[in-house]
């Protein structure tokens, strides 16, 4: 009578191993490196779109060019976004727990303000800054595991390659390599979640932009892919060493199901003062 209780729990246990190596099981196998892109950049858009509105913290740290922290571009922002189509409303937050006044923001990559929001879609091309160059055609591949993979248009794929738990692609813009910004992407080598990218921007100032490349360390809140930390490195020689790299921080990441529109009507945040979110 004792035997069966003991063969029913070994029963339990290989059940719950067998699933969880069939749940560590890749979706889908990719048999080129155009399709592991395809593949990494379907299971990111899978989870798109995000919620129409997400609330979180922004943190930029840089240093002068003694090596001392630069205390006028170090900051914390609280955000308020509306993700479809990166209207914020932000407030600075100060040393001591103070609030700066109401800001409209409008977070993005590769433009003259902050990068973001934490849910923006990295394989999204820049905006263009100039008439964009009509992307080729390519012939349709084959069809993977019900996925259909287009041609791709915008990169052409140097490598993919598994080192450890990742698969390490290295992209090339075929066209517009300010706009298609990818350079480096880092997924799970079973599931192909990313989960670091490296891509080009710009550090733009009052007079001037510079080439800046950034590497993104992405995390998930909500069950969403979200970018957690970019560190920026800017390519110019101009800049001494200690200056040439930002970090940005993304914390507090949450979806509320709704926010005020005047959220994101910059010519009322004076009548709603008092209403400020912190």
């Amino acid at each position: 009578m004792a035997v069966a209780p003991f063969f029913l729990r070994l029963l339990k246990l290989l059940t719950i191993v067998l699933t969880s190596a069939l749940l560590a099981l890749p979706v889908y196998a990719a048999s080129s490196p155009e399709q592991t892109l395809g593949l990494i950049r379907h299971t990111f858009r899978s989870h798109r779109p995000p919620p129409p509105f997400v609330r979180y913290t922004l943190t930029r740290r840089q240093l002068t060019n003694e090596g001392f922290p630069d205390f006028i571009w170090t900051y914390t922002y609280h955000i308020w976004c509306r993700t479809s189509d990166n209207a914020a409303l932000g407030r600075r937050v100060f040393r001591g727990g103070s609030y700066g006044s109401l800001e409209f923001l409008r977070p993005t990559f590769n433009a003259a303000t902050d990068p973001g929001p934490p849910t923006a879609d990295l394989f999204e091309p820049a905006p263009a800054t100039k008439q964009a160059t009509p992307a080729p055609i390519f012939d349709r591949l084959r069809e993977i595991g019900g996925v259909e993979a287009l041609g791709e248009t915008d990169y052409q794929v140097l490598s993919a390659v598994t080192e450890g738990e990742l698969i390490h692609v290295r992209l090339l813009p075929r066209r517009e390599p300010e706009r298609n910004r990818l350079r480096e992407l880092f997924a799970d080598r079973r599931t192909y979640e990313l989960k670091k990218a490296v891509a080009t921007d710009r550090l733009f100032t009052q007079f001037q932009s510079y080439p800046e490349l950034y590497t993104l360390t992405l995390g998930a809140a909500g069950g969403y892919p979200v970018v957690t930390a970019i560190h920026g490195v800017v390519d110019d020689s101009t800049f001494d060493e200690a200056a040439r790299y930002i970090d940005y921080t993304f914390t507090e990441i949450s979806f509320p199901a709704t926010m005020p529109d005047w959220y994101f009507e910059p010519s009322g945040y004076g009548a709603h003062a008092k209403e400020a979110p912190q």
